[in-house]
């Protein structure tokens, strides 16, 4: 296509096509039996991926009203759309050490029985697909905090990813005392 006779909506159109076919295999990947996809993210050095079913939003740290005598770990209560939403930091929870906020710490909104909560995280690293043929052991991602939540590993490329298990969290009585009594729900 010469781009000096073709109209603006010509242009874009051979733009999409031409990136479509440098992306292989996504139209037939979406649907394909074994495929697991979930979202990414860095706690410290553990690179982790939670389900999609598992994460209702993704949210930058809003403002938080501490609550007194509260777990070091459960940093307070966020206003989120008129509803108050408890913040844990979940590096905090798992290892014991705090999480240092900075531009790239997000929070991922998790369902819980009795309304949402939110699990701070070092950085967001967007989708990741895995199929069951990247399937590896969990022992290099499993520390001890992190061995009741992460049962299951993929390889991609250099990189071992741990899928987190959110709703596992949420059914841990700790974390739900903490969670639901502070949180009012």
């Amino acid at each position: 296509m010469t781009f000096s006779s073709a109209t603006p909506f010509d242009i874009l159109t051979d733009y999409e096509r031409r990136s479509l076919t440098h992306v292989a295999g996504l139209p037939d990947q979406i649907d394909a039996p074994g495929l697991w996809r979930g979202i990414a993210f860095r706690l410290g050095a553990k690179r982790l991926a939670a389900s999609f079913a598992e994460v209702v939003e993704i949210i930058s740290v809003p403002p938080l009203t501490p609550v007194p005598g509260a777990d070091t770990w459960l940093l307070g209560v966020a206003n989120l759309r008129s509803s108050l939403l408890p913040i844990v930091d979940l590096k905090q929870y798992l290892e014991g050490e705090r999480t240092v906020q900075h531009a790239t710490t997000r929070a991922l909104v998790i369902r819980q029985s009795g309304g949402n909560v939110a699990v701070l995280i070092d950085e967001l690293l967007g989708q990741r697909n895995f199929n069951e043929g990247q399937i590896v052991a969990v022992e290099g991602v499993a520390g001890s905090g992190y061995a009741p939540f992460v049962q299951r590993a993929y390889r991609l490329g250099d990189t071992v990813w741990g899928v987190f298990d959110m709703a596992r969290l949420t059914r841990t009585p700790e974390f739900r005392q903490a969670a639901a009594a502070q949180g009012g729900m």
